[in-house]
């Protein structure tokens, strides 16, 4: 396969609506989805959403990030398995 037809084909998958959805208006305001694109060594595309532009009437924009509540918990259970870690290696320092 051609460099070039490695970009083309990348340049396929990673069109404008990967990284920006379609607007949304609710009401007066008017959401713009937004996603973050990884791109791996193998040609693999990971996209993930990343929060959504909110673009009210009088032209406010507010940027509001997706949480993930996964991460938050993961990360929660590292912290813990973290200072657990700790206390054992203190207890055992101890003796």
């Amino acid at each position: 396969m051609a460099d070039n037809d490695i970009v083309a084909a990348l340049a396929d998958r990673l069109g404008k609506n990967q990284i920006f959805g379609e607007p949304v208006q609710q009401g007066d305001t008017t959401l713009l989805p937004v996603a973050s694109v990884h791109i791996g060594g193998g040609h693999g595309v990971a996209v993930r959403p990343a929060g959504a532009f909110a673009v009210s009437a009088d032209g406010f924009v507010a940027w509001h990030p997706a949480v993930s509540v996964n991460r938050i918990v993961w990360g929660g259970q590292l912290a813990l398995a973290a200072v657990l870690v700790a206390v054992a290696i203190a207890f055992r320092r101890k003796r």
